[in-house]
Parts: structure tokens; sequence; C-alpha cells
């Protein structure tokens, strides 16, 4: 993750913080701010036609055209690098507080059992001094009368040992007293960077879905032009007139391409269906409104551990399921999806609001596997994406994920606590 200067960081936390305020105000979701898109000034086909009036004017309009054609592979190339480094930084951003918050739960439990330690050290402290009290209160002279110089020995040793051991009692106590209080004042510092971490990683989510959202622009904006653009320099480099297949190639090349996109992902969907429908796996709501949000076996579960493409201890924050590529990917519930797009390590990624603290996260999308929009409510069982390896991946697998008050949970309890097996 990026460092920023201290002026920098505040204003993000505080840019954050008013967001998160206005959503919690009106229970809706964090609007990225998407600048207005400026489109490019393309030729027309009869500014093509007219160019042929003479040699300069075409070699102005073929420069023309190269330039445009050449700035969409650019835009293209500079949004998706954008987008990669923002999903960078928001996962980045995201691993950090996951981590802050899994220790701070930890320090949390120490806390409390250090507490529960000093109470107990102070209470029989406490019971010990008030035998002493008790045995104090005797009548010394009576027992210097009546009781014989070895039992007074005795009883005065005894009563030298247990006022020593009183002693190191309240020692004790103020010890373990002291501990909890350093703990405490350890939680309360962590808390305060808690806070910062969540601003931060929320601040980091809005840029790289604004990034992801501009390079989606971007390619859309190519596939919408480049076809036509390449048949409109086609004409000028061959010193042609136009012929109606010019002027429909590139509509002609896009409806193609769309539908045997379609084709191809109607039946990838139709063979994901049955095979989750066979194996029973995915997709269907139980009583409680959850889902399945996928088929396939556990190849990796939550905790700390060294992940594959580094060396280092990390929380993985979530489980994989291995259910083969292209598989389909459900909404574990009903919820407004609140990121789509590309995300960095995560690859394609979705994540969803369920209301009531409770959100789902789903990485390493395939290749345009991406079913929904940012904003998009989805039902419970609806198909969200489809599974890929994309992002720091060594194999197609979901990664699934689930927040609580924005701090992340094993799936699989929480699953089974509302009657779905995974």
């Amino acid at each position: 993750m990026k460092h920023h200067s201290t002026g920098t960081r505040r204003s993000r936390i505080v840019i954050a913080t008013l967001a998160v305020l206005g959503v919690l105000l009106t229970g809706g979701v964090l609007a990225p701010v998407v600048p207005a898109a400026h489109a490019a000034d393309y030729p027309s086909w009869q500014d093509v036609l007219n160019s042929r009036a003479s040699e300069a004017a075409k070699k102005a309009e073929i420069a023309r055209l190269e330039r445009l054609l050449a700035q969409l592979e650019a835009n293209v190339a500079a949004t998706e690098a954008e987008a990669m480094a923002k999903g960078d930084e928001f996962i980045a951003a995201q691993q950090a507080y996951d981590e802050a918050a899994y220790k701070y739960a930890t320090l949390e439990e120490q806390v409390a059992e250090a507490r529960a330690t000093a109470e107990e050290s102070m209470t029989r402290a406490g019971q010990l001094a008030a035998r002493l009290q008790r045995v104090g209160s005797n009548d010394l002279t009576a027992t210097l009368l009546f009781t014989d110089s070895d039992d007074l020995l005795g009883q005065l040793g005894r009563a030298d040992k247990i006022g020593e051991q009183s002693n190191g009692l309240f020692a004790k106590a103020k010890r373990d007293e002291n501990a909890a209080q350093a703990l405490s004042d350890q939680a309360k510092v962590a808390e305060e960077a808690l806070a910062v971490l969540a601003a931060e990683a929320e601040v980091a989510m809005i840029e790289a879905q604004q990034a992801a959202d501009a390079a989606n622009a971007a390619l859309e904006e190519q596939a919408g032009n480049r076809e036509r653009l390449e048949a409109q320099l086609s004409v000028l480099r061959e010193n042609r007139a136009a012929t109606e297949a010019d002027y429909a190639i590139g509509e002609q090349i896009r409806l193609a391409e769309e539908a045997r996109r379609r084709a191809a992902e109607e039946e990838a969907r139709r063979k994901a269906a049955e095979e989750a429908a066979k194996n029973n796996q995915g997709g269907t709501p139980t009583a409680s409104g959850w889902v399945r949000p996928s088929g396939g076996y556990i190849s990796s579960s939550y905790g700390w551990r060294i992940p594959p493409t580094s060396g280092a201890s990390s929380l993985h924050g979530g489980v994989d399921l291995a259910p083969g590529c292209g598989a389909p990917i459900y909404a574990a519930t009903s919820g407004t999806v609140v990121f789509a797009g590309m995300s960095g390590g995560y690859g394609n990624y979705v994540k969803i609001n369920h209301g009531g603290g409770a959100q789902t996260a789903y990485a390493h999308i395939r290749p345009g596997g991406i079913a929904v929009a940012y904003g998009q409510w989805v039902n419970a069982g609806q198909v969200i994406a489809y599974v890929g390896t994309t992002g720091t991946s060594t194999g197609c697998h979901l990664h699934f994920e689930v927040r609580v008050n924005g701090v992340t949970t094993d799936p699989v309890p929480f699953l089974r606590a509302r009657g779905v097996g995974i």
C-alpha cells in the first residue's frame, strides 16, 4: 500500500468518514463519483467520402483515423493499468484492515482474561486480609496468659507467614491489575488505528471502483468504434468508394461478436446449472435465505497461512471453493452490489452488502465473468459471476468472504449456522 503524507491521509479519512455517515443515515450504498466521459470526435462516413476529394484531405483524414485508433488502444491500456494499480491499493488496504481487526479481537480477549485474573487475585488478597483482621482482633493478653510458650511461638510464626503471604497476594494483584491496564491501553491504540485503516480501505474501494468503471468504459468505446474506424481507414488507403458493406462492417462484426459471447455464456450457464443440479451444489436458498455460493470442495480454509505466491504468513480472510473453471457463482443472500470490477490480487471481484452489517465478497472471477453491476440489487441464489483464476491465483477457484460489521469471519461456521452446508 502506498504511503501518504499526513495531510493527504487525514483528508482521505475525513472523506471516507463522511461517506460512511451518509450511508448510515440514508441506508444506501457508497456511490463512486465517476468523472464524466469525454466522447472523442469520430469521423462519419460522409467525412471519409469528402476527404477523397483531394490528396491532402485524404492524407489528413488517414492520419486522423490512425491517431484515433492508437488513442483507443492507449486508453484501454492506461485505464486497465490504473484499475490494476487501484485494485492493488484496495486489496492491500483491505488486508491491512483485516489483519489489524483480527489482532485487535485477540487483544480484546487477552484484556478480558487479564482483568479476570486481576479480579481473582484481588479477591484472594482481600479474603486473606479479612482473616488476618479477625485474628488480630483477638485479646493479645488472653493469648499470652493462657498459651504455653511453645504454642505461642508457633502461632506467632504462622501469623508472620500469613502476613508475608498476604503481602505477596496484594503485590501479585497489583501486578495483574497493571498488566490488564497495559493491555487495555494497547487495545485502545489498536482500536484507533483500526478506524484509520477502515477509512483508508473504504476510500481505496471507491477509487478502485472508479478505475474499474473507467476501464470498462474504455473497452466499450474501443469495441464500439474500432471496427468502423478500421473500415474507414481501409477505404481511404485503398482509394476506393465506400460500399454498403463498408458502412455495415463495424456493426456486423460487433453484433456477431455479441451473439458469439452470449451463446458461449449461455452454454456455460447451462452446463454449470446441470452440474450444480446433479451434485446439489449451490444456488438453492435455505429457510434462512442463505445459499452456498458455489459448488466444489474447500481447497483452502480460513485463517493464517503462507499463500502459494508469497513466503510470508498472512490472514486468508475467506474460504476457497474449487468447482471448476466457468462454474456459476451465486449471491449468498439478497443484497446490493457495492463493488464490481478489477481489484488487483483478487482479480475480478464482486462485493455485496446484505444489510444488518453483513457483507459477502467473491474473488478471482474469470475475465468477462462478472454478471452484475455496481448498485444492482441481487436475489439469493442469483448467478452473479463465473469462477476463474484472475489476480493472484494459481488455479480456478472462488475465494469467498463473509464480513460482519466490516470484520472478516470464517464463512464455514457462519453459513452452517444458517443451514448451508459447506
